[in-house]
Parts: structure tokens; C-alpha cells; sequence
């Protein structure tokens, strides 16, 4: 527990900072990419873990992956979208990070319950195998939808997020 979450934060706290210098040579939508695949593999390997000592390795991959998800989708978005209105566009693409958190609170639990029964001891791991994937989902996603444009005025929130 304790370790775990150690780790975790302090290659957060670490990769926080190469970010930026790893987003330069790559590119900051292949940066989030890699990142979050890492992640991923990292959820995913918590099955695998035969001993509480594999789980460190997990940990570094989810701790990559949460500094990535933390930064990257703001610095992606903020090269797009006009200084002027920088402010707002921020506050709304907020709205789709908390409200899907909300609904995810205020819902999981009974789905859980519901697909792998009230006494699934089994469930807390079918969830993080679920995120692991989805991870992995979402890295595929950020290479083949996000457009990692230079900070021009003209460029809109669409073109930036969706390709449009």
C-alpha cells in the first residue's frame, strides 16, 4: 500500500519534470501516448504480479502514465487555441474531465456489483485489468484523433483535439 503509492508518486514527480525536454524530440502527442501506454501496461501488470515486490514495476508505469495525463493534454490543448481566450477553452475542456469523474463515482460501484456480483473478491482486479485497457485504448486514440499543431491564432479547439 504504502510503498506502492510511493513509487508511484515519486516517478510522477520525476517524469513531471523530463516531460517537457521528451515532449520536444517526440512530440507531445506521441510523449502522451507512449506515457499512457505505459500506464496501461503497468494496470495490466498488476495480474501478472506473483509477488508484492513485481508490483514496483506496475507502479512506475502508472506513475509515467498519471504525470503524462496531469500535463500533456493541457499543453496539447493550449497550443491550439487562441491566448486571449486561453482561460475559457481551459474551463470548459475541464468540464470533461470532472463531469465523467462524477458520473464514475456515483455509478461504478453498482456496476461492478452488478457484472461481477456482490461478492466478487475478484472485481478491485477485473477493474484495474479495465483500465489498464483502456489505457492502452486511449493511446491508440491520442495517436490517430489529437493533431499536435503549433500555436497559431487561427487554429481552433477541433483542430487541436479531434482533427476536424
Amino acid at each position: 500500500g504504502g510503498w506502492m503509492f510511493s513509487i508511484y508518486s515519486i516517478v510522477c514527480f520525476a517524469v513531471a519534470f523530463l516531460l517537457p525536454p521528451i515532449a520536444r524530440v517526440l512530440g507531445r502527442k506521441v510523449t502522451h501516448s507512449v506515457a499512457l501506454f505505459l500506464g496501461g501496461i503497468g494496470l495490466l501488470s498488476v495480474y501478472f504480479s506473483s509477488a508484492p515486490d513485481m508490483l514496483y514495476f506496475s507502479m512506475i508505469g502508472i506513475g509515467i502514465a498519471w504525470a503524462s495525463i496531469l500535463a500533456m493534454p493541457y499543453a496539447i490543448l493550449s497550443s491550439a487555441v487562441p491566448a486571449s481566450r486561453m482561460g475559457v477553452y481551459m474551463g470548459i475542456f475541464n468540464f470533461f474531465i470532472v463531469i465523467p469523474e462524477i458520473i464514475a463515482s456515483l455509478t461504478f460501484g453498482r456496476i461492478i456489483r452488478t457484472i461481477f456480483g456482490e461478492d466478487s473478491n475478484n472485481a478491485p482486479l477485473y477493474m484495474v485489468l479495465a483500465g489498464g485497457v483502456f489505457l492502452i485504448i486511449a493511446s491508440i486514440a491520442c495517436l490517430i484523433l489529437v493533431n499536435d499543431l503549433l500555436k497559431t491564432e487561427s487554429e481552433t479547439v477541433e483542430q487541436a483535439v479531434i482533427g476536424a
